[in-house]
């Protein structure tokens, strides 16, 4: 395959005016579903006391609730209006706490959501940023069930095979609050988008990393390699630390 020529890869980059964290939020419309859909899955599952499909009848007295099927609703977010599912019983009495009967504004919830999907997150960093997701106390039980449902997804994610050409790769930092020992710290998480040949943007992966420099980025750039990444034509870096010598020793052919 002959590399597309660098004159027309700028051209590209200009006319899909590429403005860094836009561009991810966006590209992290279909995660936020997902993270936003499987906690309130979650959270029905805790309302009726049992997992999702369990049907158990009392001998006596009222029928136990049960699951319902689902109401639509479309949110706001920092990525556009999102449509979500919002799972409902029979009773009619399930109301996610994480998106309110009348709250169709989830602005803010964004960043927290793109920090579960990245490489190096602790078990205990994981289970702050879900408290944050709600902005109110909820229960540890309700974390820990919570962070089991998801992890494996995000590690599925997170191991997922990629493209073998990607003509544009996009890099930026997103900076993010978690809580430690009852203060609030931040931290930055690193963001790659890659623009496939068909045009389609994906984020190929979410890193945290305690020290921007080349080893940290070769560790980054060998992981996509070892993902199924072959070539990158282009590289948009921002000057990060450390990343054109991480470029130079994994994708030497790129610019």
């Amino acid at each position: 395959m002959q590399p597309v020529p660098q004159d027309l890869l700028k051209e590209y980059v200009q006319s899909q005016h590429f403005t860094s964290t836009t561009e991810i939020m966006e590209a992290m419309k279909e995660m936020f579903r997902d993270v936003i859909q499987t906690v309130m899955e979650v959270e029905m599952d805790e309302e009726l006391g049992r997992e999702r499909c369990e049907r158990s009848d009392a001998p006596e007295g009222p029928p136990r609730n049960y699951r319902n099927g689902y109401t639509k609703k479309t949110v706001k977010t920092q990525l556009g209006e999102v449509d979500i599912k919002v799972p409902r019983d029979r009773n009619g009495s399930f109301e996610p706490k994480i998106i309110g009967k009348y709250d169709r504004n989830a602005d803010g919830m964004e960043d927290k959501i793109l920090a579960l999907y990245a490489c190096g997150m602790s078990q205990r960093d994981i289970a702050e940023q879900i408290k944050e997701l709600y902005g109110v106390e909820i229960s540890p039980e309700l974390v820990t069930k919570i962070s089991e449902k998801i992890m494996p997804e995000v590690t599925a994610w997170q191991n997922r095979p990629l493209e073998p050409v990607y003509p544009f790769v996009f890099m930026d930092a997103i900076h993010y609050k978690v809580r430690e020992d009852r203060r609030y710290v931040t931290k930055v998480a690193y963001v790659v988008l890659g623009v496939t040949m068909d045009g389609r943007k994906d984020i190929l992966g979410v890193w945290i990393g305690e020290h921007e420099n080349s080893k940290f980025w070769r560790n980054v750039l060998n992981d996509l390699k070892s993902r199924g990444v072959l070539d990158v034509y282009l590289f948009c870096t921002d000057g990060l630390c450390g990343m054109m010598q991480a470029i130079e020793a994994v994708f030497p052919k790129s610019r």
